[in-house]
């Protein structure tokens, strides 16, 4: 039986005292014990933010990459070892931002990977600059008069791409995120869960309270998660009324599927020589 003192470790955390990463932190620990995944079969990967820190405080394999490159190598493991469990960590601005090409082909592809974006509608690492996601009139010390660009919303993009599994979550609602990230992680093909993450240091607007006070749980509702015309008109809502929970879920063939030199089993496992990889070429 897998526990969550599992996936403790030592590393010394120096998030800010209130962050919404210890929420997720905590989350992330509970839907991995209660799936069953002992971390020497999982692989996390971050790219670079204080929400990339994420798989320091976790004992598992990981990889920590540059900015706005988690998907890229999450690509290339997964492909090599189509078996493994991936989840990536990132944040607004890695992902959005300088990882938005990577993130826009990711869901093209329908990679077998759950994503989580820490979104805090900020730069939360190099002192609070705008991000993707910051709203229109967000005020930052480079954007004195305040955010003049429409705001990027990541579930429309996603619903849009043909995602598979498009969720929000919320950093406080720990048993809500867990079970979200459960649901996503079971979901065969790209799994979104993008997170509203309180930044206690640099956002004073989307703050705790603020979210408190406009979430909604979709889970205590009937709505119905398959059809695509209800989820872009959900995955819109925003302002004073926020759902979080699953916006559109429907299963398809997974990337690695689709590629016949994979049928075989998972490229880590194969032997090796001139034969074996011309094979694997001709059949890619």
């Amino acid at each position: 039986m897998v526990k969550i003192e599992d996936y403790n470790n030592d590393y010394e955390n120096k998030w800010c005292p209130g962050c919404g990463n210890f929420g997720i932190l905590d989350a992330m620990k509970d839907a991995l014990s209660n799936l069953g995944i002992p971390p020497q079969k999982l692989l996390i990967v971050s790219g670079i933010g204080q929400a990339a820190k994420t798989p320091h405080f976790l004992k598992c394999n990981m990889f920590h990459t540059l900015h706005g490159r988690a998907l890229p190598v999450a690509t290339g493991a997964k492909l090599a070892n189509h078996e493994l469990t991936i989840l990536v960590n990132s944040g607004d601005g890695d992902c959005y931002g300088e990882g938005g090409n990577h993130f826009l082909n990711a869901v093209r592809r329908n990679l077998d990977i759950t994503l989580l974006v820490h979104n805090n509608k900020v730069y939360g690492l190099t002192k609070g600059q705008a991000s993707p996601t910051s709203d229109v009139g967000f005020v930052t010390p480079l954007q004195p008069g305040g955010v003049i660009a429409e705001s990027f919303n990541p579930l429309t993009i996603a619903l849009h791409l043909g995602a598979g599994f498009v969720a929000r979550g919320f950093s406080n609602n720990r048993k809500h995120l867990s079970k979200l990230i459960q649901d996503g992680m079971k979901h065969k093909g790209f799994s979104l869960i993008d997170i509203q993450q309180p930044c206690v240091t640099y956002n004073k607007i989307n703050t705790h309270g603020w979210f408190k006070q406009r979430v909604y749980d979709l889970y205590e509702s009937d709505y119905p998660a398959d059809n695509l015309e209800q989820a872009v008109l959900l995955a819109q809502e925003w302002g004073d009324k926020i759902p979080i929970g699953i916006i559109y879920k429907k299963e398809k063939p997974a990337f690695h599927e689709k590629i016949a030199a994979l049928k075989q089993g998972p490229l880590v496992s194969r032997k090796y020589d001139a034969a074996n990889i011309q094979a694997i070429l001709s059949n890619a």
